[in-house]
């Protein structure tokens, strides 16, 4: 592990992800109503996380389908990646004063690859009211480099363009600055390698390409939102960005945004399927930051194996 922490953090920055995640389960109002507002997040369970290359076991719990009358415990059917970048805080902030906004980036140290590991199905029975709970908590992988915050300088960019007639950010999530130089020209991917494609050494299938600078909120804007209230930042404080999905069906960045919530299997290049993850399948991402003029940056890889329910 690249650095020791006791907290973590997850937010939900993409607004692409949040529409497409939401019109599986909200048709007629994909997102919430807070959702332009404040930078949505919960807190997730820092014990869990681990580096690269550690497998991880299929969760179980409660999972309730829609003709069951009662949910039954059992290991979960509808296994996800969320593909993500992972921020570490490298300064404390004091308890009972907010971070401002202009100051917020100061805080980062540098960025990892996050695979933030969903169970659906365990996930969708257990959210309300309260929010993500066993469903997320089971596994979080990240890459052991960290690539810090001096040397992405050059791959800053504009924030995201906020679509005409959306509310500005509240005084506390604006900042010229921020909104000059907050986005992050990141390139993500995610591959499967499914057990039968490693045994006959089939490379691995990009299931999504996409890139940072289209999330809606900045991690200086989750920074300075986090803080707001008076909760303070330890040093090493893991901050995860949220799902990064883009606008195109290519750059959706899990299986339940990909498949439409399992509707619509994937087809692999070897003839299987995917509507989920299924035991064996190996799931990695990679990210890099190209741009002329500029040596290219990696930040390595992620990557785990899923393996049988204990």
């Amino acid at each position: 592990m690249p650095v020791a922490f006791r907290n973590f953090t997850d937010f939900f920055a993409s607004i692409f992800h949040a529409t497409n995640a939401g019109r599986l389960f909200r048709p007629d109002q994909p997102l919430t109503p807070n959702y332009k507002y404040v930078p949505l997040a919960y807190h997730s369970r820092a014990s869990s996380v681990r580096i690269s290359d550690i497998a991880v076991t299929r969760p179980s719990g409660q999972r309730k389908g829609r003709d069951g009358a009662a949910p039954k415990l059992g290991a979960s059917q509808r296994l996800d990646f969320e593909l993500e970048l992972g921020a570490f805080i490298g300064a404390a902030s004091d308890l009972g004063r907010p971070v401002p906004i202009g100051a917020a980036a100061n805080y980062i140290f540098g960025y990892c690859l996050l695979n933030d590991w969903s169970a659906r199905d365990i996930q969708a029975w257990e959210s309300q009211p309260l929010g993500p709970f066993l469903g997320k908590n089971f596994a979080t992988t990240i890459s052991p480099w960290v690539v810090t915050a001096e040397a992405l300088a050059p791959f800053h960019t504009a924030a995201f363009a906020r679509p005409e007639g959306d509310p500005a950010p509240l005084p506390h999530l604006d900042d010229a600055q921020d909104r000059a130089r907050g986005g992050l020209d990141i390139t993500l991917e995610a591959y499967i390698a499914t057990g039968a494609m490693r045994r006959d050494r089939k490379p691995a299938h990009r299931l999504a390409q996409s890139s940072f600078a289209q999330m809606y909120w900045t991690f200086a804007q989750m920074i300075a939102h986090h803080t707001s209230n008076g909760c303070n930042l330890e040093t090493g404080d893991l901050i995860g960005s949220g799902t990064v999905s883009g606008p195109e069906p290519s750059s959706w960045s899990s299986l339940l945004e990909l498949t439409m919530g399992g509707s619509k299997p994937l087809a692999l290049p070897n003839g299987e399927q995917r509507t989920f993850i299924e035991d064996g399948d190996e799931i990695t991402f990679r990210g890099f930051c190209a741009k002329p003029g500029h040596v290219r940056i990696g930040f390595g890889e992620c990557r785990a194996t899923v393996q049988p329910a204990g």
